[in-house]
Order: structure tokens, then sequence, then C-alpha cells
């Protein structure tokens, strides 16, 4: 803050209370000797605040001048105590430090998959999970239009523990391209239904589409990223187009349409920095252990 700025606050505050104090002083005796108005028998007196009321008032004064002695309020004054809310946040945070570090530590020197199985650091992983990751999937961790559901096998990106921890540290910015006017209108129609086809499902009745015709297209425009047979590609984070959970933005005919037409895109913010290295990892391991308790996929397709 600016000097200029810093003493402005200040003889503002100052002024303010000051002036508080004179009209307190000013009004402690009232004046009953000026006419007073009178409406309906009922006359206005000017007497002064009951004792009681203007020590209140007076205690609240001492108050605030103690205040700003002690506390910051006066612009640049950081007062006697040299308090400060970022000074109390990193002392917080040093403790916290100094209490959960040894336990942090221990739970670096093992392997993920030993992390997951351990019942302190998955009570520990689910509190981070719960104020971190349950606004976008959910607190049953099972997704939402949009967002994946992290409790079944079915990984974008991979579902190895280093996968899973790169998805958090770093984060993860998925891109679809549109291909509606590559493919036009009813070549996206087409690639659709081959694509539901892809996932066992047949095209809705009284849709025109060709899924021969879809199949070509999906070999010329959609195999470099999702496999030739649709299985997906944890490299480029393209999903498995076999399995119903592949779909996050819907899985009805004109969804799918609409994704080819219009594309997708989606972010997964990077959580490196604002949790650390060893909280990461804890989650990481708190959501491993919610892919490995996951049933195998339907058709018996290894995991991407």
């Amino acid at each position: 803050m600016s000097s200029f700025w810093s003493l402005y606050i200040s003889v503002f505050t100052l002024g303010t209370l000051a002036a508080l104090g004179w009209l307190l002083w000013a009004t402690r005796k009232g004046s009953r000797t000026e006419a007073h108005e009178a409406f309906d028998g009922i006359e206005e007196q000017d007497n002064p605040l009951p004792r009681w009321w203007r020590w209140l008032f007076i205690a609240t004064l001492a108050f605030a001048l103690v205040y700003l002695a002690l506390y910051p309020g006066l612009g640049n004054w950081q007062g006697l105590l040299e308090w400060s809310s970022a000074g109390q946040w990193r002392a917080e945070q040093a403790r916290a430090r100094n209490l959960y570090g040894p336990l942090y530590e221990r739970f670096s020197a093992m392997p993920l998959e030993a992390v997951a199985a351990d019942p302190q650091a998955l009570a520990i992983g689910a509190r981070l999970f719960a104020s971190n990751c349950a606004l976008c999937h959910g607190t049953d961790a099972k997704g939402a239009p949009g967002y994946p559901d992290l409790t079944d096998r079915l990984w974008r990106w991979g579902a190895e523990p280093a996968a899973i921890l790169a998805s958090i540290g770093q984060g993860r910015t998925g891109v679809m391209p549109p291909w509606g006017a590559v493919l036009g209108e009813q070549g996206t129609r087409d690639a659709a239904a081959y694509v539901l086809r892809l996932n066992g499902r047949p095209v809705p009745e009284g849709v025109v589409a060709d899924a021969s015709n879809g199949q070509r297209l999906f070999t010329q425009a959609c195999a470099a990223c999702h496999g030739p047979a649709g299985h997906g590609n944890p490299l480029l984070g393209a999903p498995d187009l076999t399995q119903a959970q592949g779909f996050i933005h819907g899985s009805s005919f004109e969804a799918v349409r609409r994704s080819i037409e219009e594309g997708r895109q989606g972010q997964m913010p990077a959580q490196a920095r604002l949790l650390g290295d060893d909280k990461a990892r804890v989650l990481a391991a708190y959501i491993y252990s919610l892919a490995t308790q996951a049933a195998p996929l339907a058709d018996g397709e290894p995991e991407p």
C-alpha cells in the first residue's frame, strides 16, 4: 500500500473515532432549553443518553483504539503485536507440517499400491478427495456429465499408479476436435451409428444412418486417436468407445452425434502446487483403491 493511501486510511479512521467521541461528549447533557416539536400530544425531548448506554459507547471507542494499536487497521501499521492473517496461516502450516510430516514421509517411502491398502492413508485420502475432487467427480467419485467415473476400471489416461499420480499432479487436457464440417450432416449420423455398433447398441428407430459408411468414416477420421477397433489410447486420453463408461457426455445417439459434430473439450486442473507431492500421492493411492475394487470390464477387454 502506498504512503498516501496508508496516511489517508489512518487519518480517516482516527478522525471518525475522534468525531464520534466529540459527539458523545457534546450531547452528554442534552438540550432542554430549545423549543420542541409536538404532535398529537407527544413532545419531542432532547434528553441525554442513559448513563449505562453512554458508558457502553465509551467502552466501544476504547476497544477500537486498543485494537488499532495492537492489530493492523491503520494503513501500513502492523500493530504492536505484528500479527497478520498471512503470518497466522504460515504458522498453522508449519504446525501441520511438524504434526503430519512424519506420517507423510512414511507413506512416501511405500509403493503406491501399499499406500492404497493402508487404512490410515485411505482415511486421509478420502478427506482430500472430499475437499479437492468431489465438486467435479461427486462425493461418491462416480462422476457427472463431462466428468469421468473414478470407481470403474476405464481410465482415459491409464490406470497405472504413476498415470493416476500424473493426472492429479500435472492435470490433463482433453480435446475432441469437431468433425461436422468435414463429415457433413449425414456423415456425422453415419459415424455415430457405427460408434453405437462398437458399443453393442442399435441405432434408434426412425434414424436414417448407414453404419457401414460410418465405419469407413471412423477409419479415416477417428481411428488415429481411438484405435481401429475403438478401444482408445491412454497416451492421448481418447476413451474406449466399446465401453458404456467411455461416454461421459452422454451415450444416446444424439449425444454421440453432437460429440462428433461439435467436438468436446475437458480439463483436469493440476493439483501438485495446491496439495504438494506428499498429499497428491496419498490422494492418488485413494483413487487407485477405488479403481482396484471395481468389477472387471464387461466384455473382458484388458484395462487401458
